[in-house]
């Protein structure tokens, strides 16, 4: 097995997407200066994307703000259609909570289901473009 090594470039074209996509859907809780995407080679994970949060502790050792990392896993994220890449950015910006606080939304709550609310989400970009 061939060992491969992680690979990390900014992903500017992420960036404006999400930058876009919060113009057209209602989540003001989301600051797009605290989010930063970067694309990755060579990772192992079957995901599209994956968000990363900064914890409190670190938070304040630094003296920082919350701030989220949105990778995007470029031999799966890459293929997808522009509508795909939206879904997907959506669906990582739901894990976001509320109050921006640097935790993360787990995929299911009592209350709404991430995958669910992404494709409502989604609809409402897609007539807003």
């Amino acid at each position: 097995m061939r060992n491969t090594k992680l690979e990390w470039e900014d992903a500017q074209d992420v960036k404006i997407k999400i930058v876009k996509i919060l113009k057209a859907l209602d989540l003001p809780h989301i600051k797009p200066e605290n989010i930063h995407c970067y694309r990755t080679e060579g990772s192992k994970s079957r995901a599209y994307a994956r968000i990363w949060a900064m914890p409190k502790i670190f938070q304040r050792a630094l003296k920082l703000e919350p701030h989220y990392v949105i990778e995007v896993l470029a031999r799966y994220y890459d293929r997808l259609s522009d509508d795909e890449k939206s879904k997907v950015i959506i669906h990582e910006l739901l894990h976001i909570p509320q109050n921006f606080s640097g935790a993360l939304v787990p995929h299911r709550t009592r209350s709404r289901h991430l995958g669910k609310t992404a494709n409502k989400l989604f609809e409402i970009y897609k007539n807003s473009v």
